[in-house]
């Protein structure tokens, strides 16, 4: 195997791994693309609860193969679908020769040509020993992709219900089907009719009852001029038209309040029930939050009226039905499902749960009994406590309540408690679509969950679903359900999805279920105890305040305590923990400096518990230069050096142009044991240097945006600072990294104005150099062959030759200069090599130095040629009396 660069002990010892050297994200956005639209299909168990801002298990997965793999001793490959039927040796054909193996893939792998190892991507690849651990798992991804490789896992969080919803992803591929079905089924059996039938509604299309899928409220407030009652529509849009009338809208009449088809809701259109004229986009409640009265034209902040009149009132005006009877009877799909104004008889059976629900004091037991706490995302963000709601429970009418509380009760009653743990799961996802937060997308016929602005964000209509469910719709709990049995069936034999020349294929299943040997902890990584343990730490850890984790899991929280309290630590509070969380927050006053201290302390935790040979390799937002800068020292600080950067989002298609640009990349990360002294000088040119080889590189083997190309460039330069983290000098001052990735943002941007003399210094620095040479170096600068042909840097009149200070036509070009022009027309090329010469020759120099009034970069590129020829001539001729005397 490779080896590193570097002086370090640590990093000569250690082997390079693959994904130091390359990284194939053209094949992960690929997949990465079609995964983020359709999760359900490629990675089913990442759907059985929501969690926030999930990496995709495309990345996790090619980041643990590009990661775990490095010794192919300890690697073995199976078939997907043929059991037992290994491919140690990857490529044996029926003779059993081989022409491939794992030792060459992994050998082969490189920044301009990553994918030999791509190979092995879709196939069932196990490593030996190997521990993993992801102190911020969040919702399980990194441990789930490790775990199919065979390696153990650990994982690590603070918020309970990130720990309880990883736990039972790993345990999904130990859980056994037929008995989560049996307690499915039991629950059905005791809960399913007393659900569904105050979901009930009389079919318009015959003398029997339809199921209801959704309904439709809205809020009510008094005008505060005059008294009117002011229903809270921003428009009159129920829904768009379906099957035969897909060109036409639903909305409905301010006059008579029925459900009516017109062919533009943004037009002057008339109800075919009463004849009313009206235009349906023209609602009540106008930008800003406030209502309009359309009786008194009184414009009011709605959240003021609220709590002025100590609430607000909520009407059904309609609802989404399906019935059986007209399906089963093949009546037309526009028959079978439709909209309709709500009757007397829909407001009585919501009326009938109210009572239900006041008479039944023992199902309290099973609601949450928390107040929302305040906080970032309750107070500030979007505040709840404006729009009247005070309690958990708040965010549910009382038919929710009641029937909520059956299904939990019911599920409570399941004895085994593994089985019992995922229809709870099921049941606290569909909290998404069951509570008065939600809304229904008009344009697109179904209803939004909670977090769809990842807020609490109350809607002034807000949509009641069927939580058992009918046969469509979205959210019930059977749904969610069948979403939880859909991964544990996958956990047991995962497939893999790919792209093989632009067409999608899926693998037949895995015989390595998702699991095995795991363990998760509730509780603050930074009190993990771990020394020299860890093979690797993969992770994504938390970002600034993208979004507060622990404020929006309360939700689920409160009623996941309800069953989990007293069988697990992590569920005994009033809420999940707050002032732990590495994250800034305004309502906490933890600041963005809070959030670099801790993420450094984290990063510590992480370096203590890695092996001295240990890789670190996370995911990780960023969107400005001050946030690398942060990044960069916080690892530096603590004794990484960071290896490699890559982009992993699909639409980068610029790098840094003045504004800030948003990455999602990986990071990796070393151990090193020391840092050596450097100046700044010196650095620069490594830098310098790097930058533009890793581009060429890049530019020339691979198909990259300029975006892909700047993180990896980056990457490569943080490299080059990593090895002298805290020693890097400039004028006598220790410079920071945070000053150091200013720098080399600088560096980079810059980079991209090659020009005649960057290619030369190139051609001096490549070996054996010929016209190919020229060619290439060229492609994607400011340079051509013809400019460099036509100052004599290089001729091809007697063979290939560099037209190097000692080069005769070269000197007799720039001789030729000097006398012409008096200098006015020479580059500082041209000005290096010839006072190069002049010393070679024993001449003065001098005046000429001071006539052409050196300046920085005139001394800039004489150190570039100093440090790639070795010879350091050509800085001492401008600045030394001794030399320049003569």
């Amino acid at each position: 195997m490779a080896e590193q660069s570097g002086s370090s002990t640590s990093r000569h010892d250690r082997t390079e791994l693959p994904i130091e050297r390359g990284f194939p994200i053209e094949r992960v956005n690929e997949i990465a693309e079609k995964e983020g639209r359709a999760k359900m299909y490629y990675r089913p168990i990442y759907t059985m609860h929501k969690w926030w801002a999930r990496r995709l298990g495309c990345v996790f997965r090619a980041v643990s193969l590009y990661t775990l793999l490095d010794d192919p001793e300890a690697v073995s490959v199976y078939e997907p679908g043929h059991e037992g039927s290994t491919l140690a040796s990857y490529g044996d054909d029926a003779d059993g020769e081989s022409d491939l193996d794992v030792a060459s893939l992994l050998e082969r792998v490189d920044m301009s040509d990553p994918e030999s190892l791509w190979e092995l991507y879709p196939k069932d690849v196990r490593v030996e020993d190997k521990k993993i651990l992801d102190p911020f798992m969040g919702g399980g991804t990194s441990l789930v992709e490790a775990s199919r490789f065979g390696a153990e896992v650990v994982g690590n969080d603070l918020n309970p219900v990130a720990w309880f919803v990883t736990k039972k992803e790993l345990e999904a591929g130990q859980t056994d089907v037929e008995e989560l079905e049996e307690a499915f089924e039991q629950v059905k059996e005791d809960v399913a009719d007393e659900i569904t039938q105050y979901y009930k509604t009389p079919c318009p299309n015959g003398d029997h009852e339809a199921d209801v899928m959704y309904n439709f409220w809205v809020k009510e407030l008094d005008c505060v001029s005059c008294g009117h009652t002011v229903p809270l529509f921003k428009d009159y849009r129920v829904a768009a038209g379906r099957y035969e009338n897909d060109d036409k809208y639903n909305v409905l009449c301010p006059g008579c309040g029925s459900v009516t088809l017109v062919d533009d809701w943004q037009s002057e259109s008339v109800c075919n029930d009463c004849g009313h004229g009206f235009i349906p986009k023209e609602g009540n409640v106008s930008r800003g939050g406030k209502y309009n009265c359309p009786d008194c034209g009184q414009k009011y902040a709605i959240t003021d009226a609220i709590q002025e009149q100590d609430g607000y009132d909520l009407r059904l005006y309609a609802l989404e039905y399906y019935c059986e009877v007209c399906d089963e009877a093949n009546e037309d799909r526009s028959i079978q499902k439709g909209y309709k104004k709500a009757e007397a008889v829909d407001i009585g059976l919501f009326e009938d749960a109210q009572q239900e629900w006041k008479d039944s004091p023992e199902l309290r037991d099973f609601v949450p009994d928390e107040e929302i706490p305040p906080g970032h995302m309750t107070s500030e963000r979007n505040p709840v406590f404006d729009h009247g709601f005070e309690k958990w429970v708040d965010f549910f009418n009382d038919r929710q309540l009641l029937v909520l509380s059956k299904l939990l009760r019911s599920i409570s009653q399941v004895e085994d408690r593994n089985v019992r743990e995922y229809l709870l799961l099921a049941f606290s996802d569909s909290l998404n679509f069951n509570n008065s937060h939600t809304g229904y997308q008009a344009a697109m016929n179904k209803i939004q969950h909670l977090f769809k602005t990842n807020s609490f964000d109350p809607p002034q209509t807000p949509c009641e679903s069927n939580l058992w469910g009918t046969k469509y719709g979205m959210g019930s709990f059977t749904k969610t359900f069948e979403l939880v049995k859909r991964g544990v069936n996958y956990a047991h034999a995962p497939t893999e999805r790919y792209v093989d020349n632009g067409e999608s294929k899926e693998t037949e299943p895995f015989s390595q279920p998702i699991g095995g040997d795991f363990t998760v902890n509730q509780g603050d990584m930074r009190q993990i105890k771990a020394t020299d343990e860890y093979d690797a730490v993969i992770t994504d850890p938390p970002y600034y305040d993208n979004i507060m984790y622990s404020e929006v899991a309360d939700f689920y929280y409160v009623w996941q305590k309800i069953l989990l309290e007293g069988s697990y630590d992590g569920f005994s509070e009033e809420k999940t923990p707050r002032a732990e969380s590495i994250v800034t927050n305004p309502y906490l006053e933890k600041t963005a400096e809070d959030f670099e201290s801790e993420l450094q302390q984290s990063f510590s935790v992480i370096h203590r518990a890695l092996k001295n040979e240990g890789t670190l390799a996370f995911t990780y937002h960023h969107s400005d230069s001050e946030s690398w800068g942060e990044l960069l020292e916080s690892l530096c600080d603590v004794g990484f050096e960071v290896t490699a950067t890559y982009p992993i989002t699909a639409d980068l298609h610029k790098f840094i142009s003045g504004e800030a640009v948003s990455f999602d990349i990986v990071v990796v990360a070393r151990p090193i044991d020391d840092t050596e002294p450097a100046s700044w000088k010196s650095l620069r040119r490594d830098i310098y240097r790097t930058a533009r080889r890793t581009r060429q590189q890049l530019e020339e083997n691979r198909d990259l945006s300029r975006g892909d190309i700047g993180v990896m460039e980056m990457g490569a330069c943080f490299r080059e600072y990593s090895k002298h983290h805290g020693k890097v000098q400039r004028d006598g001052e220790i410079m920071s990294a945070k000053d150091v990735v200013q720098e080399i943002y600088g560096i980079i941007q810059e980079a991209s104005d090659i020009g005649v003399e960057d290619v030369f210094i190139d051609l001096l620095d490549t070996s054996n150099v010929s016209y190919d040479d020229v060619n290439k170096l060229c492609r994607g600068t400011n340079a051509t062959p013809e400019d460099l042909k036509g100052t004599r840097l290089y001729n091809q009149d007697d063979g290939f030759e560099l037209g190097t200070w000692d080069n005769e036509k070269r000197q007799a070009y720039i001789q030729e200069r000097v006398n012409g022009d008096g200098g006015d027309h020479l580059s500082n090329l041209d000005k290096l090599q010839f006072l190069r010469y002049r010393y070679e020759k024993g001449q003065a120099v001098q005046n000429y130095v001071e006539k052409w009034d050196v300046d920085d970069d005139l001394r800039e590129l004489a150190g570039r040629l100093a440090d790639v020829t070795g010879d350091d001539t050509y800085t001492r001729v401008l600045g030394d009396r001794d030399i320049t005397s003569y």
